[in-house]
C-alpha cells in the first residue's frame, strides 16, 4: 500500500537543490525558508528507475500515469456530462433555466475556490494519500447528487462534490511531474490530457444515453464504481510521495482568493438581471477585484504562501496560463450552449445530441496523444499556434449557424475544432509547466488548474450574461417587426401567434449564440501571437523524473 513519507519535495533531493539555487539567484523574490522535513523512512522504489515497480517494460511510469488519468477523467467528466441532462433535470425539479445554470456554475466556482488549497494538502499530507481520499469523497458526494430531490439540494450536493473534484486535478498533475522523466513529459501529458479535454467531449454522449434510456441520476451514480476501482488502483500502483510536516495553511490567503472568485462569478451571473450599473453588481465586482489584489499582497508577504507567486516570474509559464484561459473559456462555453441549442431548438433527444457530439470526442482521443509526441520532438510553438488557428477559424465558421443548420455540417466543424483544441492544449500546458524549476512545480500545478477552472467558470458566466443581453435585444427587435395578419382572431389566431413567438425565440437564441461564437473566435485568434512566443525545439532530456524521490 502507498504511504507518504520522505523529504520535502522543494528542498530535499540532490537533483532539486541546484535548480532551486539557480532560480533563487535569477528572480527578485526572496527565497522562502524551507519547512523542517520529517525523517525519511524506507519508500517504494523510484518509478522512473525501471526496477521494483512491478510495471515492467521500458516505461514503468505508464501504469501510475493511467491511475492518475482515471481519477482526472472522473473529476472532469462531471463538468460536461451534466449539460445534456439540464433539460430533463429542469423538468423534474420545475426550475428555471437561470437556476439550472447554477448546477454547472456552482460546481465550477467551488472547484476553483478549493484548488489553491490543494497544493498545500499535497505537500502537507502527501500526494498519494490526498489523491486517494479525494477519490473516496468524490464518489460519496456523487451518490448524494444522484439522490437530489429539488434544485436547491442538487446545487448543494454539487458544491460538496466539487471540493474533492478540485483537489484531484492538482495532486494528479503534481504527481505526474514526479513520476515521468522530463524528456517524456509530452507523451505523458498527451495521455493525461484525455482526462482534461476528452472527458468533457465524451460527456454529452455518455450522459445523453443515460438520460434518455435509463435515468439522469445515473450520470452521478456511475462515479461510484469508477471511484472504487480508482481508489484500489491508487493504493496498489501509485509510488510513494514526500510530505512536509508542520507546513501551515495560509488561511488569510485562502479566504482572500475564495471571496474574490466567488464575488466575481456571482456578479457576472446575476449582472444581466440586476443591471450592470446596479449597486449589488458594482459592489460584488469591487469586492472581487479588491479581494484578489489582497490575495496577491498576502502571498508576497507570508513565509508559507498558499500559492508561491514566483511562478509568474517565468514568462513561458505565465504565457501558457493566458493561452489556457482562452481555450478553457471557449471550450466550456461551446460545450454548454451547443447541447442546449440541439435539444431545445432542434428537438433532438439527449442521446441523439450525444451522438452528434461524439465525433469531436473521438478526434480529441486521437489528436491529443499525437500532440504529446509532437511536443517531445519539436516543442510547443508549432502545434500550439496551428491548433489555436484551427480553433479560431472553425469557431468563426460555426458563428454562421442558422436554426436549420445541417447536423453533418455541425459535426464536421465541431470535429475540426476539437482537433485544434487537442493539438494546442497539451503542448501549451506541458511547455508552461516544464519551464518551471522543479521546486515550483507543485505550485505551478495548482495555479494551472486554478486558471483552468476559474476561467471556465467565469467565462461561462460572462458568456451567459452576453447571451442574455443579446437574446433579449434580438427578441425585442424581431417582435417589433412582427405583426399578425388581419382576421387571425380566435383559436387559430392564437396558435399562429404561439408559433410565431416560438420561431422568434429560436431565431433570437441562434443570433445571440452566433454573436458569442464570433467573440470567442476573435479571442482565440488573439492567442496565436502568444503561441508563437512559446519555446520551439526538442525539450532538454533528463535521466529521471523532474522531482524524483
Amino acid at each position: 500500500m502507498s504511504t507518504d513519507t520522505g523529504l520535502d519535495a522543494r528542498t530535499a533531493t540532490v537533483e532539486d537543490a541546484p535548480r532551486a539555487t539557480a532560480t533563487a539567484t535569477t528572480t527578485s523574490a526572496p527565497a522562502r525558508p524551507a519547512a523542517s522535513p520529517e525523517p525519511a523512512s524506507p519508500t517504494r522504489p523510484d518509478p522512473s528507475s525501471g526496477t521494483g515497480t512491478g510495471t515492467g517494460g521500458g516505461n514503468p511510469w505508464i501504469i501510475p500515469l493511467l491511475v492518475l488519468v482515471a481519477g482526472m477523467f472522473m473529476s472532469v467528466l462531471d463538468i460536461s456530462i451534466v449539460n445534456v441532462a439540464i433539460t430533463t433535470m429542469q423538468n423534474d425539479f420545475g426550475a428555471t433555466t437561470d437556476e439550472m445554470q447554477w448546477v454547472s456554475t456552482a460546481y465550477s466556482l467551488a472547484e476553483g475556490v478549493v484548488v489553491p488549497a490543494s497544493a498545500w494538502l499535497g505537500i502537507r499530507y502527501g500526494l498519494g494519500r490526498v489523491y486517494t481520499i479525494a477519490m473516496i469523497f468524490f464518489a460519496i458526494f456523487s451518490t448524494l447528487c444522484g439522490f437530489a430531490w429539488d434544485i436547491n439540494s442538487i446545487i448543494a450536493f454539487r458544491i460538496l462534490q466539487a471540493i474533492p473534484g478540485g483537489v484531484i486535478p492538482v495532486v494528479a498533475l503534481a504527481a505526474l511531474y514526479k513520476i515521468v522523466p522530463k524528456d517524456k513529459l509530452g507523451a505523458a501529458m498527451g495521455i493525461y490530457g484525455l482526462g482534461i479535454i476528452f472527458a468533457p467531449a465524451i460527456g454529452p454522449t455518455l450522459g445523453g444515453y443515460l438520460v434518455e434510456y435509463v435515468n439522469w441520476r445515473l450520470i452521478f451514480f456511475i462515479n461510484v464504481p469508477i471511484g472504487v476501482v480508482g481508489v484500489l488502483a491508487a493504493i496498489f500502483f501509485l509510488p510513494t510521495f514526500s510530505r512536509t510536516q508542520g507546513k501551515k495553511l495560509d488561511v488569510p490567503g485562502f479566504a482572500a482568493v475564495a471571496v474574490g472568485l466567488f464575488s466575481m462569478l456571482l456578479a457576472l451571473h446575476e449582472g444581466p438581471k440586476w443591471g450592470w450599473t446596479s449597486y449589488p453588481t458594482l459592489i460584488l465586482l469591487t469586492v472581487g477585484v479588491l479581494a484578489l489584489a489582497l490575495f496577491v499582497v498576502i502571498e508576497l508577504e507570508v513565509d508559507e504562501p498558499l500559492l508561491d507567486l514566483r511562478v509568474f516570474a517565468h514568462w513561458p509559464f505565465t504565457n501558457s496560463l493566458l493561452l489556457i484561459a482562452i481555450i478553457s473559456m471557449g471550450l466550456f462555453g461551446v460545450l454548454f450552449y451547443i447541447p442546449v441549442f440541439l435539444q431545445q431548438y432542434q428537438g433532438l433527444g439527449a442521446f441523439e445530441t450525444g451522438l452528434l457530439l461524439l465525433p469531436q470526442a473521438l478526434v480529441m482521443a486521437f489528436v491529443m496523444p499525437a500532440a504529446g509526441f509532437i511536443y517531445d520532438k519539436i516543442g510547443a510553438r508549432v502545434p500550439a499556434a496551428l491548433g489555436l488557428a484551427i480553433v479560431a477559424w472553425t469557431t468563426w465558421e460555426l458563428a454562421g449557424m442558422t436554426i436549420d443548420v445541417s447536423h453533418g455540417h455541425l459535426e464536421l466543424l465541431l470535429a475540426a475544432r476539437a482537433a485544434g483544441i487537442g493539438l494546442a492544449m497539451m503542448p501549451i500546458m506541458t511547455g508552461g509547466l516544464g519551464s518551471l524549476p522543479s521546486f515550483l512545480s507543485e505550485n505551478g500545478s495548482a495555479v494551472n488548474t486554478l486558471v483552468q477552472r476559474a476561467s471556465s467558470a467565469i467565462g461561462l458566466a460572462a458568456m451567459t450574461a452576453m447571451m442574455t443581453i443579446q437574446q433579449a435585444q434580438a427578441s425585442a427587435d424581431r417582435t417589433g417587426l412582427a405583426s399578425m395578419p388581419d382576421g387571425s382572431a380566435g383559436a387559430g389566431g392564437m396558435m399562429m401567434e404561439y408559433q410565431m413567438y416560438s420561431r422568434l425565440q429560436s431565431l433570437s437564441f441562434v443570433t445571440a449564440m452566433n454573436d458569442l461564437l464570433y467573440v470567442t473566435a476573435i479571442l482565440t485568434a488573439l492567442g496565436v501571437p502568444l503561441a508563437l512566443m512559446l519555446r520551439h525545439g526538442k525539450p532538454a532530456p533528463s535521466d529521471g523524473p523532474t522531482m524524483a524521490h
